[in-house]
């Protein structure tokens, strides 16, 4: 125990216990490693059938194969099928047929009684007409039990219709029969044309000749009050129809695995609901929330593995007042997902939300019930909802029993001591708790942090020193580093200088024997400074001096070690990344770049200034039919070439590139800057009569072009160097040449044809391309640029 500190408490229950359950769980150690296996190695059979019975092919496969079997030995083949796939309605559907090629109608109710409320899919809900007089009773009920559940779907227009026909076959012997089946009828049809369907329009009509034909006074009434509700019904259909399309009606519920077609169906699927909530039919909150729920029913038939669903459906109808509905969805999507761990909650929240503590209870118990899969997380929550609704004693006892678990960490030790010490103000108990915890989690930096987290608050400096002495006598150095940080960022900021420097030097001489620079991490250098003297977000120096420090360090650990150039620091990155959480900086030690970042050789960048002076000089040709160009700006450099001599880089590039595309270069505007105009470059090249098929033909002579400074962003030599120009000329300024460019603009605006610069630019290479053919200009025709006078007007070879 601490010297100076809180003594053993041989009184205190918590301890006594405690100490008892830590010796009981060493004398089991050994069998609870052995359980411990035999669960892993079954959990990782589970996770293989868990991952193969969502094979989609493997189940169409398997389907296929029940297709062709008798129906005994189907039936357990459409099992396994349906319980992977509850929601599957050709699943269901096979199924049923399969029945009704038997004429099993008992099994056929039964197929019906899980699967119609569950599977919202018309196909499934269709029943056959029964044309005996004796079943009309029974399938006007079965139609009216249908359309109640998916006489909102959009593809519900077809039953709306064989519902109506067959209302309209039903027998009327006398007058008031025939008065009650045509007020069925309209009844029908009124419900029918204020539904968004593929067959509003039909049924409107329908309708219409329905209303003439039996009284046409009473349907002029009749037809101009439903007339707005059908046009709305008809855009909201219209509407409501592009959300549809967007959604696969024939995927299958899988687990969620981040596909991008998941996530389209994802996304289609909140819209559509997102879009019913806005109830844009402007119908009346019950039949809002209807279709809203009809909606949600229909997303889980495709998503059913996905929690947040289930989530917003439940909290939907809490919302909405129907928290018995929200139970029954919390229920349902704790079957489907029972490993949700946050479902659970959710659920255990709504209970606890409304006063209904023993039935929020009963949930925490199931949850902790399921044994293995119980999580350390799951025994901290119940701890917590034990002390809010039951008291200090309940959370206690339940806190003893649970160091029994075998998934009880450090983290329940860590939750209980902090809960007794905040909400029941008893230090005494907590400093108990995390003493007792210490004994079997040394070996847990974080266990080891929270602790000297919670002696700072009780101001117990002389503690923390004694706990952090005995955790690093007992932790390996690769697993010390986060409790030296927290160690050296203590002394900073409660220590005296000399146990300050202490500190340091003994936290480098333990992570230097781990660390692969060996002695130089002994080293004192001004980072020890900069971590002394930070505080949070203030630093003792800039953010430059901050840049070159890590630079430097950088250099200095890798002096000795063959490290490529490309791979330098990343700057300040790696100086503030150690910064503690409090705020203070602890080291600044910024660690090995990483082998995945490529960083540029900055040994090679060179600044561009345009102020630059020009060096003029004719270099030897460079292809034969070129003139020779001066070259601008800062002279390219020569490198040492295999035998012995030097080259330019720029000519050997040249120098193997076809006649044509040295043309273009040679056409390319002076520009100012490294990235010249791209439209201007494309209006360049497109008056310009590029050879195609010959070599060493020029199409210009060299005094039409423009001069000037070239900078570009694509520079051949690897610096900011300037493109050569055909003139053999002095050069002139690039001042200069802008405003000469104005000037003959100036010029150009007089005359009655404008020419391709005071016209907007072409942007369609390919349809230039096809006028020039058109009007009958070819690189064959002529040797000068006159070829573009036909296009560009005053521009022509002979201007200049």
């Amino acid at each position: 125990m601490f010297s100076g500190g809180v003594r053993r408490q041989e009184a205190e229950d918590v301890k006594v216990e405690i100490e008892i359950e830590i010796e009981i769980e060493e004398e089991n150690k050994k069998s609870a490693t052995s359980t411990s296996t035999s669960t892993s190695a079954s959990v990782r059979d589970n996770t293989v059938f868990v991952d193969d019975k969502y094979n989609i092919q493997a189940s169409d496969s398997l389907a296929n194969k029940a297709l062709h079997l008798p129906i005994s030995d189907a039936v357990p083949l459409y099992e396994q099928l349906l319980s992977n796939f509850p929601t599957a309605a050709k699943y269901w559907i096979q199924y049923v047929e399969a029945y009704i090629n038997v004429n099993n109608d008992d099994a056929i109710k039964h197929i019906f009684s899980r699967s119609l409320l569950y599977c919202l899919q018309i196909p499934l809900w269709k029943v056959n007409e029964n044309k005996g007089t004796e079943g009309q009773e029974e399938t006007r009920k079965a139609f009216d039990f249908m359309l109640n559940y998916v006489g909102t779907d959009i593809a519900s227009g077809p039953v709306w219709m064989e519902y109506i026909t067959f209302l309209k076959s039903l027998p009327a012997m006398t007058a008031q029969e025939e008065s009650q089946r045509m007020t069925l009828v309209r009844k029908a049809y009124q419900k029918a044309i204020v539904t968004p369907t593929h067959m509003v329009e039909q049924l409107w009509k329908d309708y219409e000749n329905f209303e003439n034909s039996v009284s046409r006074a009473l349907a002029k009434g009749l037809l101009s009050e439903y007339q707005p509700k059908y046009n709305s019904a008809r855009v909201v259909y219209r509407e409501r129809k592009k959300y549809v399309d967007e959604i696969d009606w024939n995927m299958l519920a899988v687990p969620p695995t981040g596909s991008y077609k998941e996530e389209q169906q994802y996304m289609a699927w909140k819209k559509l609901i997102t879009f019913e909530k806005g109830n844009p039919q402007r119908i009346d909150t019950a039949s809002s929330n209807r279709r809203i729920a009809f909606t949600y029913e229909q997303c889980l038939m495709y998503l059913y593995h996905y929690p947040d669903i289930w989530y917003d459906f439940a909290t939907w109808q809490a919302k909405s007042g129907s928290i018995d509905a929200a139970i029954k969805i919390y229920q349902r999507a704790l079957k489907a997902l029972p490993e949700s761990e946050v479902l659970w909650y959710a659920y255990a929240e709504l209970e606890e939300s409304r006063g209904e503590i023993q039935s929020a209870k009963k949930i925490y118990e199931s949850l902790l019930g399921n044994g293995v899969s119980v999580t350390a997380l799951a025994h901290i929550q119940f701890i917590r909802f034990l002390r809010r609704s039951e008291g200090v004693e309940a959370a206690r006892k339940y806190f003893l029993d649970t160091r029994k678990s075998p998934n009880c960490t450090y983290h329940v030790y860590v939750a209980y001591a902090m809960m007794a010490f905040c909400l029941d103000k008893d230090p005494k108990v907590a400093h108990n708790v995390f003493e007792a915890g210490l004994k079997r989690f040394m070996h847990e930096p974080g266990y080891i942090l929270e602790y000297a987290d919670f002696l700072c608050r009780l101001n117990d400096d002389r503690n923390i020193r004694a706990l952090f002495e005995r955790a690093l006598s007992s932790l390996p150095p690769e697993e010390s580093v986060e409790v030296w940080k927290r160690f050296t960022q203590f002394e900073q900021t409660y220590g005296d200088l000399a146990s300050m420097l202490k500190v340091e030097q003994r936290r480098k001489e333990a992570l230097s024997r781990s660390d692969e620079e060996g002695s130089s991490a002994l080293d004192t250098s001004l980072h020890d400074v900069v971590s002394r003297y930070s505080f949070m977000d203030l630093w003792p120096c800039s953010s430059k001096d901050l840049d070159h420090l890590a630079r430097q360090e950088w250099l200095l650990k890798n002096i000795n070690k063959k490290a490529d150039k490309s791979a330098w620091p990343n700057g300040a990155c790696s100086i503030g990344a150690e910064k503690g959480s409090s705020g203070s900086s602890t080291n600044f030690k910024s660690s090995a770049p990483s082998a995945k970042v490529v960083y540029p050789d900055i040994s090679r960048m060179l600044i561009y200034d345009p102020r630059q002076k020009q060096v003029t000089g004719p270099p030897p040709n460079i292809v034969a039919g070129l003139p020779s160009v001066p070259i601008t700006g800062t002279p390219i450099p020569s490198v040492p070439s295999v035998n012995g001599g030097t080259t330019n880089p720029l000519q050997e590039i040249l120098k193997i590139m076809p006649p044509a595309l040295v043309e273009f270069i040679t056409h390319l505007p002076a520009v100012e800057g490294p990235s010249p105009n791209v439209d201007i470059v494309l209006s360049i090249l497109l008056q310009s009569n590029v050879p195609t098929g010959q070599t060493g033909q020029v199409a210009t002579s060299p005094q039409q072009l423009p001069v000037g400074p070239s900078g570009s962003g694509s520079d051949l030599s690897g610096s900011n160097k300037l493109r050569p120009i055909p003139n053999e000329s002095s050069f002139k300024p690039s001042r200069d040449v802008q405003s000469g460019k104005r000037k003959n603009s100036d010029r150009h605006e007089d005359d009655e044809t404008a020419t391709v610069q005071n016209r907007p630019l072409p942007r369609d290479a390919f349809m230039m391309r096809q006028i020039r053919k058109a009007r009958g200009v070819t690189s064959s025709q002529t040797g000068s640029a006159s070829g573009g006078s036909m296009i560009s007007g005053e521009l022509s070879g002979s201007t200049g």
